[in-house]
């Protein structure tokens, strides 16, 4: 225990630990990168189809049984599949595998609670805007939208945070990031390696679920923040 403590003093005091093209700075940039476009092209991919399907009613067995299929498949079959794709198409090794597994684990949450939560809204509600003048995208936009939001904020903390501690397995096929740190750690018998991997990302993880919460108070709209939430299944990695 004493000679572990000793060198994990040893390679967090080092510089070199830190910087450069391999150190865990840069290491936790290509992490977070990654980890936000893949969240970003899933939202992009699946609010629309989600909030348009969810205001009129229809449609969602269909589609949602359609996305579900990256919580049957895991991440990492996802990834075994999409290496010699990736190889296939000239694409290289590393970055697609991963980026497309990811995409894959945040759609279903982000599909499913943004349509619970736009159906889920009051009728009444719905009547009363409507009565106002209302058009069918203002309904949508002014009011499904703003009253979905705890929901659909639920699920992008959420998949944001699987999507976090997942990307580690993209050091497997060869893309970087902290998961570098624990598959070099097993493949070289370092502990220091594995043990500041796995702290590394858990720490990150806590960083994003911390920073969704803070930022709730300015993206959720005033009344709704404490709204009741939708419990999500955690997908499987």
């Amino acid at each position: 225990m004493s000679d572990f403590l000793a060198d994990l003093t040893d390679f967090v005091a080092d510089s070199s630990t830190w910087l450069g093209d391999a150190g865990l700075l840069v290491r936790t940039r290509d992490h977070v990168l990654l980890s936000l476009f893949a969240i970003a092209v899933a939202a992009a991919v699946t609010l629309p189809p989600a909030l348009w399907l969810g205001h009129r009613g229809r449609g969602g067995f269909v589609v949602g049984a359609v996305v579900n299929i990256g919580r049957a498949v895991p991440s990492f079959g996802i990834l075994a599949i999409m290496l010699p794709v990736s190889l296939l198409f000239g694409w290289g090794i590393g970055f697609w595998p991963t980026f497309v597994a990811l995409v894959a684990l945040a759609m279903p949450p982000i599909f499913t609670n943004t349509y619970t939560g736009v159906t889920e809204v009051d009728r009444s509600v719905r009547e009363a805007a409507l009565g106002m003048g209302m058009t069918g995208p203002q309904l949508m936009a002014r009011t499904e939208l703003p009253l979905a939001m705890p929901v659909i904020w639920t699920a992008l903390r959420i998949s944001s945070v699987q999507v976090v501690a997942t990307a580690t397995l993209g050091a497997v096929v060869g893309w970087g990031g902290l998961g570098r740190y624990v598959i070099d750690g097993f493949a070289q018998g370092n502990d220091v390696f594995v043990f500041v991997g796995g702290v590394s990302v858990a720490l990150l993880a806590i960083g994003v679920d911390v920073a969704f919460s803070l930022a709730e108070r300015i993206v959720l709209p005033a009344g709704t923040r404490h709204r009741d939430r939708t419990e999500l299944e955690t997908a499987p990695t």
